[in-house]
C-alpha cells in the first residue's frame, strides 16, 4: 500500500471539495474534509472495480448514504478515472452540472444510487448485498464464482439517527449479509451542534444487538484502516459496521470539528488559512496533487487486470454452463423468460382484487424467474406468497420470497437496492394506508426511475372493521402526486391481471397496484379490445349507441358501483345516453394525446367522476360539484354500513348522475 501516494490523494479530495463548495457557495465541506482518507483508501485499494468499466456488473457497490457530502464522492470519481472532469468539478450545483447537490443515480458514471435523504443510502445498499447473495446461489457454480462482490457504505450520525436504517439494519443482521461494510464517520456532530444535544446511544452495541460484526478504528490511520477492512473481509457470516473517529471539516484551523462546517462553504478567508494549514497552493484553485493523478493512473491497469480474469472467468462459465449463461443474460437484459399466460376469470364471477393479483403474481412469476419480492408481515392479507422458487434466508439464498417484518420503510428502499444493483426485478407489499410509512424510498423509485411494483392492498373504506387509521382516503391522490409513478387502479379480477403485465412491462419508473379487500364482480365490457385500451389509462365499459350525454368515469371498486347506479336508471335500455368508462390510471390516461382522450370523454358530455377518496385530482376531468368521493376520515364497521353511513351508494351516485 502507497501511503504517500493515498495521502496525496486525500489532499486532493480536501483541495477539490472546498474549492468547489465555495465557488458554488453551497454545500458540505465538513464530511468530504474529514473522511479523504477513507475514500483514498476504498478507491485506491480496498474495492473491486474498474473506472473504465462503470456498469460491469461484478463489480463492489459504494454508496454515500451521507450524500450531503457529494464532493467526496465527485472527487474521488474524478480522481480514479470514472470520466468526470475537473470542469464538471467547477460546476458543482450549477443547474444541468452531473455534480448535483447530493449525488443522483447515473448522473455521473459511479453514482450507484441516489442518495441525500439520510439513512436512504445504507437501507438500499442492503438490497444491493441482498441481490448479490441471490445472484451467486442461482448462477455460481463449484468451479466457477462469476457473482462475488461487496457492497460498501459510509453513513453519518444523521443515518444512523434515520429510522429507516435502523429496520435495514436489522434486517440485514438476521439475514447474515457478510459482504455488507458499513464505515460510520463518528465526528460526533449534526448541524444543531454536538451529538451530546439528542444522540447518547452506544451505536455499536446496538449493531452488536442487530447482529453485525462491530470494529473500530480511526479515520486517518491507513494501516488501521487496511487491518479493519481484513478483519472485515474475513467474516461472511455477519454485516459489518467499522465505527472510525473522525474529525468533520478536518485541516480547517477555525471550522473543524464545529457544526459550522457542516453545511455552508468555509468562506474566502478560511479556505485561504485551511489550504495553508494543509502546504496546499495559496493561489491555485481545484489543484490536484501530480502524485494523486500519478497514483490512479498507475493503478488503471491493476483494475484492468481484475476485471479482465473476471470477464475470462465468466467467457470459461459461459462454456460450460450455456443454460445458465442465457438465463443470466435475459435477467441483464430483462426479459421474460418465458410467456406471459395470465389467469382467466369468469363473467360475474365475484373475487377481490387482491386475490386476483395473488394468482396473476404466480403466472407473472413463472414469466419472470428473476422476480424477487415480499411483504411487510402481510403475505396473507396481501396475497402476495411465490408459489414456487422458496424462501430467501441465510442458509437458501436463492429463495425468491423476502420476508421484509414489519419494516415498510426499509422494505421499499430494499427494493431500490435489488433494482439498481441490477439482473432482478423485485415486487413489495403492504395495505395501501401505509404508503405513508414507505413513501420517501418510493418517491426515490421514481426519482431513480426503478421499475419496482408496489402491491398495495385494502385500498379504500370497503376494508371495513379496522376503522379510519386502516382506510385510506387522501392516499390515492397522494401518489399521483408523485411524477414518474403510476398508479393502476384495477376495478375487477381481469383488470387486475392487465395491470401486473403493464406493471411488468413497466422499467422506467415504479408501478403501484391498489387492491380491494373485498369482492368485486367481473363486469361486462363493451370494449372487446379492453386489454389493450387500459394500457392508456382507460377505457369504456357500458356504451351508448349515440354520442353520451353523460361519462360516468370510476377507478376500481367504484367501477361495480357505477355500474349499479347506472342499472338503478334503466341500464342499457333506460338510460342510452350514459356512458360508464373505467379508468384505472387517471394519470397515464391524462398524457394520452387529445384526440384518444376525446374518443373517451367526447367533448361536450358531462363527466361524472366516482372514487372512494378525496375529490384531489378528479378536478382535472370532472367540476367540482361531478366528482363523488370521500373527502373524510371513514369509520369503523363492515364495509357495507360504513359506505352508508358515509353516503356513498349507489342511489346517491344515481341521483348525482341524474338529479
Amino acid at each position: 500500500m502507497d501511503t504517500k501516494s493515498l495521502e496525496k490523494v486525500a489532499l486532493s479530495v480536501r483541495s477539490l471539495s472546498m474549492d468547489a463548495v465555495q465557488e458554488a457557495n453551497s454545500g458540505h465541506p465538513g464530511l468530504p474534509l474529514g473522511c479523504a482518507e477513507l475514500g483514498a483508501y476504498l478507491y485506491g485499494e480496498a474495492m473491486r472495480h474498474d473506472p473504465a468499466e462503470p456498469r460491469w456488473i461484478d463489480r463492489d457497490r459504494f454508496v454515500l448514504s451521507a450524500g450531503h457530502g457529494s464532493m467526496f464522492l465527485y472527487s474521488l470519481l474524478h480522481l480514479s478515472g470514472y470520466g468526470l472532469k475537473l470542469d464538471d468539478i467547477k460546476r458543482f450545483r450549477k443547474v444541468g452540472s452531473p455534480c448535483a447537490g447530493h449525488p443522483e443515480y447515473w448522473a455521473t458514471p459511479g453514482i450507484e444510487t441516489t442518495t441525500g435523504p439520510l439513512g436512504q443510502g445504507l437501507a438500499t445498499a442492503v438490497g444491493m448485498a441482498i441481490a448479490e447473495t441471490m445472484l451467486a446461489a442461482r448462477f455460481n457454480t463449484a468451479k466457477r464464482k462469476i457473482v462475488d462482490h461487496r457492497t460498501w457504505v459510509l453513513a453519518g450520525d444523521g443515518c444512523l439517527m434515520e429510522g429507516v436504517s435502523a429496520e435495514a439494519s436489522s434486517l440485514a443482521g438476521h439475514l447474515k449479509l457478510g459482504k455488507l461494510i458499513v464505515f460510520y464517520d463518528s465526528n460526533r456532530i449534526t448541524i444543531d451542534g454536538g451529538t451530546e444535544l439528542s444522540f447518547s446511544e452506544d451505536v455499536g452495541k446496538r449493531y452488536e444487538a442487530y447482529g453485525w460484526k462491530v470494529l473500530h478504528g480511526d479515520m486517518y490511520d491507513f494501516a488501521g484502516l487496511e487491518r479493519r477492512v481484513a478483519e472485515a473481509r474475513a467474516d461472511l457470516d455477519r454485516p459489518k459496521l467499522i465505527i472510525l473517529k473522525s474529525i468533520i471539516g478536518k485541516g480547517s484551523p477555525n471550522k473543524q470539528g464545529t457544526s459550522g462546517v457542516h453545511g455552508s462553504a468555509l468562506g474566502e478567508v478560511e479556505v485561504a488559512k485551511t489550504k495553508a494549514n494543509l502546504g496546499l497552493p495559496a493561489d491555485q484553485k481545484f489543484y490536484v496533487a501530480p502524485e494523486a493523478y500519478a497514483y490512479f493512473k498507475a493503478r488503471a491497469p491493476e483494475f484492468a487486470k481484475t476485471r479482465a480474469a473476471w470477464t475470462a472467468e465468466f467467457a470459461a462459465w459461459k462454456a460450460e454452463e450455456p443454460a445458465l449463461a442465457a438465463e443470466f443474460e435475459d435477467y441483464l437484459a430483462g426479459k421474460a423468460r418465458k410467456e406471459l399466460d395470465l389467469p382467466s376469470f369468469a363473467q360475474g364471477e365475484k373475487i377481490a382484487t387482491r386475490n386476483a393479483s395473488g394468482q396473476a403474481l404466480g403466472a407473472v412469476a413463472k414469466s419472470w424467474t428473476n422476480l424477487v419480492g415480499g411483504s411487510a408481515d402481510l403475505t396473507g392479507p396481501n396475497v402476495t406468497q411465490l408459489p414456487e422458487g422458496g424462501v430467501y434466508t441465510p442458509a437458501s439464498r436463492a429463495g425468491r420470497m423476502i420476508y421484509f417484518g414489519v419494516r415498510e420503510h426499509a422494505m421499499a428502499a430494499i427494493a431500490n437496492g435489488i433494482s439498481l444493483h441490477g439482473a432482478l426485478r423485485v415486487f413489495v407489499a403492504t395495505f395501501l394506508t401505509f404508503t405513508d410509512y414507505l413513501k420517501p424510498a418510493l418517491r426515490l423509485s421514481a426519482l431513480m426511475k426503478q421499475g419496482v411494483v408496489y402491491v398495495m392492498t385494502h385500498d379504500s373504506i370497503y376494508l371495513g372493521e379496522d376503522g379510519p387509521t386502516h382506510q385510506p382516503i387522501e392516499h390515492l391522490a397522494a401518489l399521483r402526486a408523485i411524477p414518474n409513478l403510476r398508479v393502476l387502479r384495477p376495478a375487477d379480477a381481469e383488470e387486475t391481471a392487465v395491470a401486473w403485465r403493464l406493471a411488468m412491462e413497466r422499467t422506467t419508473g415504479p408501478t403501484v397496484i391498489a387492491l380491494s379487500r373485498q369482492n368485486l364482480p367481473v363486469v361486462e365490457k363493451d370494449d372487446s379490445e379492453w386489454p389493450y385500451t387500459m394500457g392508456l389509462g382507460a377505457y369504456v365499459v357500458r356504451n351508448t349507441s349515440e354520442a353520451p350525454a353523460t361519462v360516468v368515469v370510476a377507478s376500481g371498486s367504484e367501477l361495480s358501483l357505477a355500474l349499479e347506479a347506472h342499472n338503478l336508471l334503466g341500464g342499457k335500455d333506460g338510460c342510452n345516453d350514459v356512458r360508464v368508462v373505467s379508468m384505472p390510471s387517471r394519470e397515464l390516461f391524462l398524457s394520452q394525446p387529445k384526440p384518444v382522450r376525446d374518443a373517451i370523454l367526447p367533448p361536450g358530455a358531462r363527466v361524472v367522476a366516482v372514487e372512494a377518496g378525496v375529490a384531489m385530482g378528479w378536478e382535472s376531468i370532472a367540476k367540482s360539484e361531478d366528482i363523488f368521493s370521500i373527502d373524510r376520515f371513514g369509520e369503523s364497521g363492515p364495509a357495507a354500513d360504513v359506505a352508508r353511513q358515509l353516503g356513498f351508494t349507489a342511489e346517491r351516485l344515481a341521483k348525482l348522475i341524474s338529479p
